[in-house]
């Protein structure tokens, strides 16, 4: 996801969030606005900050990690080409480098990620196994789960998601916004099911005969119909 001149990627740990050219507090005014637009995304999540080549200080790094503590996100790494960063970063007790696949257009990367995660990818991940309670998985574009979504369990998408296997968590498509997202699922039945700022629950009698159904957003409200077919 690009938002002016930050782009947002999903990675294998988590978000990275790369600033643009902005100076330094425009830069965190815009960051600071996205967090406000879609707090139901970032929530909870991640993040791995790209600032390039600046010069950040302590006190800076600081005040970005307050910012993103406020809204329960976790900075647990920043990424600089700058050595005087890479150093405050370190002191900070930040990871200064990813591993596995390469930084947008910033040099190598090396990754330890969960191998079953195939990203990054500006438009879908692939996540190949049941996400157990208390786990989360989060990208700006389509998310697709080969394996069950267990309650306590979260999925938050900017796109569509699909389930290959039974939903029964949290399950958020559109998170940035998109209403015309989609949840797709072989068993839908999640605790909680989003799609941009609508919010439906699962009924609490289940039919007898389980099928396959897909849920979108129709005339301001959510609807699941089976899937495929109308």
């Amino acid at each position: 996801m690009n938002s002016g001149n930050i782009v947002i990627k999903g990675i294998r740990q988590g978000l990275l969030v790369t600033l643009g050219d902005d100076d330094w507090d425009r830069a965190l005014s815009s960051l600071e606005s996205q967090l406000g637009e879609n707090p139901a995304f970032f929530h909870g999540g991640r993040v791995a900050l790209d600032v390039g080549g600046r010069a950040v200080s302590h006190t800076q790094i600081e005040r970005v990690r307050s910012m993103l503590a406020r809204d329960q996100v976790e900075m647990w790494a920043l990424l600089s080409d700058n050595p005087d960063t890479q150093s405050a970063a370190r002191e900070l007790g930040l990871v200064t480098e990813l591993t596995s696949s390469r930084r947008p257009g910033r040099g190598s990367a090396r990754s330890s990620g969960q191998e079953d995660v195939k990203g990054p990818c500006a438009e879908a991940i692939v996540v190949r196994r049941t996400l157990r309670s208390g786990q989360s998985v989060r990208h700006p574009g389509h998310i697709v789960i080969i394996g069950d979504v267990n309650p306590g369990a979260e999925v938050v998408a900017g796109g569509d998601i699909l389930v290959w296997g039974r939903a029964r968590g949290l399950v958020h498509a559109g998170a940035l916004g998109d209403e015309a997202a989609v949840i797709c699922a072989l068993d839908l039945a999640p605790t909680q099911l989003r799609i941009g700022g609508h919010i439906a629950r699962s009924p609490e009698e289940r039919p007898s005969q389980l099928m396959p159904e897909k849920a979108s957003v129709r005339d301001g409200q959510i609807v699941a119909v089976p899937w495929p077919g109308e």
